[in-house]
């Protein structure tokens, strides 16, 4: 728990005020933001195209998530004749729930942290795996062809690049000499001459940041990697049948999940809530700020690569998966461990 909440803490009551108002301050703001990203993709993407994009529901078309959103709310949920009823309503909210969860162990400064826990990385890793769930419930319980193949074919392709993800996490834990998300942030400080501030600027890390980067596209079902919901023979995919309010928790779970990544790939390889460049005025502006920064930017390149990358067959998104990124990051886990053996441990051997 944050020191500056350690005067609300208590046995009992006061323990379960100090969390509830600590996971406000994380899920109202995270909430805002994912009705903004909206905003802010569909900007990007009007603007790559030379479109105008979002620009009349509210200055410059602000408002225009909340509008979307109010119609979704105001729609009748309905519920194929054929469907499993209670699977069919429970997958969105474990889609979205487990899209929420996840930023429990999020270091959002030094010290500024829900759940400070040991084993974020593990967390995380766990919550992420658990997210096919939903995907897979929704598209049994629809009872329909094209959903169904469309909740196998994603689940197939999060299974696939998790691997990848888990090698590289593992080659970030190797070099911090921990699990936990907070001492990670702190052992980027000071590459380059102890110039720059970041994982990524570690020769020996620097492509595990790259393969990182493309399997979140995957993981979270992004182009050029959205074959879960490709038109051409899946229709809207996995969600296809869903409408109103459900429809929308899978939306908000999307995007959700697409900024927890964004912020893993801060926290991982770019130095968190450390400022880019290891200069001291850098470090008055406050921690999140720097953090909040680097989500926009990793948003932005989402963004930018569904603008302009074209869609891949199933059969190279595998391909990718299995034949190159998994072989690559285990030969780097190896490299990575000698590495240390070599150097690190020889010193400490001394």
């Amino acid at each position: 728990m944050t020191p500056w909440f350690q005067n609300l803490l208590g046995e009992g009551f006061g323990w379960f005020v100090a969390t509830t108002i600590l996971i406000l301050l994380i899920v109202l703001p995270l909430l805002l933001a994912v009705a903004f990203s909206v905003y802010a993709d569909r900007k990007i993407w009007a603007a790559m195209q030379m479109r105008r994009g979002p620009n009349v529901v509210g200055p410059w078309g602000l408002l225009q998530s909340f509008a979307d959103g109010a119609k979704l709310f105001l729609k009748e949920t309905i519920i194929p004749s054929g469907a499993n009823r209670v699977i069919f309503l429970i997958a969105p909210m474990i889609t979205f729930s487990l899209a929420l969860v996840g930023w429990a162990v999020i270091p959002f400064d030094a010290g500024v942290v829900l759940a400070d826990i040991n084993i974020g990385v593990l967390y995380l890793f766990a919550i992420s795996s658990l997210g096919v769930y939903g995907i897979i419930m929704s598209g049994w319980a629809s009872n329909s062809k094209y959903p169904f193949l469309a909740a196998l074919r994603s689940a197939a392709q999060m299974v696939s690049y998790e691997v990848s993800i888990g090698f590289v996490i593992v080659c970030v834990v190797m070099w911090a000499s921990s699990f936990n998300l907070s001492e990670i942030v702190t052992s980027q400080v000071g590459y380059a001459f102890g110039l720059l501030n970041g994982n990524v600027f570690n020769p020996l890390l620097f492509p595990m940041a790259v393969v990182f980067f493309i399997s979140a596209l995957a993981e979270t079902n992004r182009p050029p990697f959205d074959l879960a919901e490709a038109e051409s023979e899946l229709v809207a995919g996995y969600q296809t049948e869903y409408s109103s309010m459900a429809f929308a928790l899978f939306f908000l779970g999307e995007y959700a999940n697409i900024l927890l990544m964004c912020a893993m790939t801060a926290i991982l390889f770019f130095g968190g809530w450390l400022p880019p460049v290891n200069w001291e005025p850098l470090y008055a502006v406050p921690g999140f700020i720097w953090l909040l920064l680097k989500i926009a930017f990793f948003f932005f390149v989402f963004a930018w690569v569904k603008a302009t990358v074209p869609r891949y067959r199933y059969d190279q998104l595998m391909r990718l998966g299995w034949k190159v990124f998994l072989p690559l990051s285990l030969a780097w886990v190896v490299l990575v461990s000698g590495w240390l053996m070599l150097t690190r441990y020889k010193v400490l051997g001394s």
